[in-house]
């Protein structure tokens, strides 16, 4: 039974600077992570919660019942919101933002059967219930455990909700908690992290907005799940490219910063802010359109060799090209293109005589010229940059949320999708996936030199 959502979120304000103050740099043994391989990064500088701008309701009018009957709803009714009519202190932000963001993922599932929160869609996604189930246990981890030194609620769980000790390959094959079971987990853990908040207070609040960044990435994810097994709650509404100049923006080149700001909350990846030095170039104002890519496909570009890397036709021959996630009937041909792998998109860049920005450039540009690129956040835009780690980086609240992916042929996507939520949606937000994947919502945007 999935408990019924609250239908009216509470919004909060999200400032802060993160700390170390009362974070350990390192996994307890046994422990589960707060990341790992399966969750888009977040981070950059904060923005105001916006109750899910741009990710599809459930089917119907308003938030669907739960299945079954008496099964208590979230907690959250009557949580004040920030709009002047009453003043909350930081602990009453951050508790009202992690209950927004609870309400928000409750409402992303309440239409799934049991069978579709167990089942296992994709070979490279978990099944939905896990996702869940990892989330409480995240929550558990940092708030109660790591933060209030209270020993794990489910210490039982601690492998099985790890993403490193039991990687996506495995998940569907394991015994997970059924979907009642993960509810309640999720209920008491948050019971705990409140109770703690009261006690305890919320520290610097660092962990409380990793806690809730966490949750949102965990529910994008889940997003790409339920677009693969056609479980969407709504077809996502895309943004008309057609709408905006089909021109390209002209940078100089020049000495610019990049990163975080020092006051911004931010993970360590986006950090620390840097100069870097950019010759001129110039930026698609609009992402590539389902149009356009399917004026590539009719051209042969699919089949034309010298389009393509080694890799990447390696990929393509091995039939890596699959049925994209939302599927054509929910494309529109005026439509930002989405479901495109890393191998794809440098494919057709080649073909169009340009080339992926940088992520430098795409930074800069998103902060320079933010009035003359549209559709930002529409799809995740590839770069042509690995991930790595800037100079100075240090490893931030523990090793394996970002380090142990550097240089490994993990490529740099930026920007958000429809999907994500506008608190992840900034600047600096560096996320990351395989050149070969197309489950991310991902597009491109064309640049080439000045």
């Amino acid at each position: 039974m999935i408990p019924a959502p609250n239908k009216d979120l509470p919004s909060s304000r999200d400032p802060g600077v993160p700390s170390s103050r009362d974070v350990q740099s390192s996994r307890d043994p046994g422990v589960p992570s707060s990341r790992g391989e399966d969750a888009p990064v977040a981070g950059g500088e904060d923005a105001p919660v916006a109750g899910g701008e741009g990710v599809p309701a459930a089917r119907g009018e308003g938030v669907p019942a739960a299945r079954g009957e008496g099964v208590p709803a979230a907690r959250g009714d009557g949580l004040p919101t920030d709009s002047g009519e009453v003043e909350l202190d930081e602990k009453g932000q951050l508790t009202a933002l992690l209950e927004a963001v609870r309400q928000r993922t409750l409402r992303l599932v309440c239409h799934l059967s049991e069978a579709d929160l167990r089942a296992c869609h994709s070979p490279i996604m978990s099944p939905l219930v896990w996702d869940l189930a990892h989330i409480a246990a995240h929550e558990d981890l940092w708030l109660c455990h790591r933060h209030a030194g209270l020993g794990l609620l489910r210490p039982e769980l601690a492998e099985t909700y790890d993403a490193f000790e039991t990687p996506r390959a495995l998940r569907g094959g394991m015994r997970l908690l059924p979907p009642e079971e993960t509810f309640q987990y999720m209920a008491e853990v948050r019971e705990r992290a409140l109770k703690v908040a009261d006690s305890a207070g919320v520290g610097d609040g660092f962990l409380h907005r990793l806690v809730a960044r966490h949750e949102l990435q965990h529910t994008e994810t889940m997003l790409q799940t339920m677009a693969l097994a056609d479980l969407l709650p709504e077809t996502p509404s895309m943004p008309s490219v057609s709408d905006h100049d089909d021109r390209w923006v002209e940078i100089d080149g020049g000495a610019f910063s990049i990163g975080a700001q020092p006051h911004a909350f931010s993970y360590d990846n986006e950090r620390p802010r840097h100069q870097v030095q950019l010759k001129a170039f110039r930026i698609s104002a609009v992402p590539v359109s389902v149009q356009e890519w399917r004026e590539f496909e009719e051209e042969g570009g699919c089949e034309c060799r010298s389009l393509w890397s080694q890799r990447g036709w390696e990929w393509l021959e091995a039939g890596g090209r699959r049925q994209r996630a939302l599927g054509t009937s929910a494309e529109r041909a005026d439509t930002p293109k989405c479901n495109i792998s890393f191998f794809e998109a440098e494919a057709y860049a080649k073909a169009r005589n340009a080339r992926l920005p940088t992520e430098q450039e795409w930074e800069v540009a998103c902060t320079l010229a933010a009035d003359g690129l549209s559709c930002i956040g529409s799809v995740w835009e590839w770069t042509s940059s690995i991930f790595t780690g800037y100079p100075g980086f240090v490893a931030f609240p523990y090793e394996e949320y970002s380090e142990v992916f550097f240089d490994r042929g993990w490529v740099v996507l930026r920007g958000g999708s429809w999907a994500t939520h506008p608190l992840l949606r900034t600047a600096t937000f560096r996320n990351w996936d395989l050149p070969e994947r197309s489950q991310i919502f991902a597009g491109l945007r064309l640049a080439s030199d000045g």
